[in-house]
């Protein structure tokens, strides 16, 4: 199925290398914290590229319009999904100590690797499904799970010190505390130590591989072209450098998107589960994931003005 789109793969590296390039260009060669304004400004470009691209699968590819919707739903699923991981991220930072101005460097690399985590996690997926169909099952409960995990159970705290891949490294690095540049490795007197920013990257790998637990198989029940999963989950995360430092300082104004997010995660665990017996139409998958984003978001917004020191 990869190589039924090799155009359009072909069009989306070109895309998502330039616009990356760009953007890291940008922002390594930019000295202290990216400011609100830049931040949105790119924030804005990977979304009206990303909703370009969209445009493009709609038009252009065969099926185009069931494609474009499948690239939509997950795409909304993934972002929304993010936006809510801003959460964890803000809090690994602080945990951390890592200044501002280091972390563009450390969500950088963040990224990267989680793009290449996220194209492995769906390869396999999408391959397991077709060879083991109950499998679909597992997921659909998984992200129940994750449903009622994300509405009813307490925010979890942020414990680096038994971090497995914390230990992991401790176990061949010393961690240099009194480091203030930007790079993960160090030498000292004839050793080589790690910085707080290589524990600060390895907690937000293990905080994005938990994430890829639920978003994935929530936008494999939309689709299982591994074409569409791939680049609306690319075009997602490749915007969340920029989203972080756009929302970072507002964040806890979406205070009840999170529970948009987990109606958006039952929704399409039961879409998975009863999928053979019926199948819900995409397009009726994206209206639901559109009104719980709305609706969230309104929500929130009108309880932070009604309670604008509320958390």
């Amino acid at each position: 199925m990869l190589h039924n789109h090799f155009i359009f793969w072909v069009i989306f590296v070109v895309i998502i290398a330039v616009l990356f390039y760009i953007d890291l260009y940008v922002t390594d060669h930019r000295k202290g914290k990216i400011g609100i304004r830049s931040s949105l400004i790119w924030s804005g470009i990977w979304i009206l590229t990303a909703l370009a691209f969209n445009l493009i699968i709609f038009l252009f590819l065969e099926d185009g319009k069931t494609k474009g919707v499948e690239f939509l739903a997950g795409y909304l699923i993934e972002k929304s999904l993010s936006v809510d991981n801003l959460f964890v991220f803000i809090m690994i930072f602080s945990v951390m100590g890592i200044k501002d101005e280091n972390q563009p460097h450390v969500l950088k690399w963040g990224i990267i690797s989680a793009i290449v985590l996220r194209i492995i996690f769906i390869l396999i997926g999408v391959t397991i499904i077709s060879l083991f169909h109950p499998l679909i099952y597992i997921f659909g409960l998984i992200l129940l799970y994750a449903a009622y995990k994300m509405a009813f159970m307490p925010e979890s705290t942020i414990d680096y010190k038994n971090n497995w891949l914390i230990k992991i490294a401790s176990r061949y690095f010393n961690i240099l505390t009194d480091y203030n540049g930007s790079r993960f490795f160090v030498r000292r007197d004839k050793k080589t130590f790690v910085t707080q920013l290589f524990p600060a990257l390895l907690l937000i790998e293990s905080a994005d591989i938990v994430f890829a637990v639920d978003s994935i198989p929530a936008v494999i029940a939309i689709t299982h072209d591994p074409f569409i999963i791939i680049t609306s989950n690319i075009f997602a995360i490749f915007g969340l450098r920029a989203l972080y430092f756009a929302l970072a300082g507002i964040i806890e104004v979406f205070s009840y998107l999170k529970y948009g997010v987990a109606v958006i995660l039952a929704y399409v665990g039961i879409k998975m589960i009863i999928s053979d017996l019926y199948k819900i139409p995409t397009t009726i998958s994206l209206t639901i994931i559109l009104i719980c984003i709305i609706v969230s978001i309104i929500i929130s917004l009108l309880n932070y003005k009604k309670n604008p020191t509320t958390k």
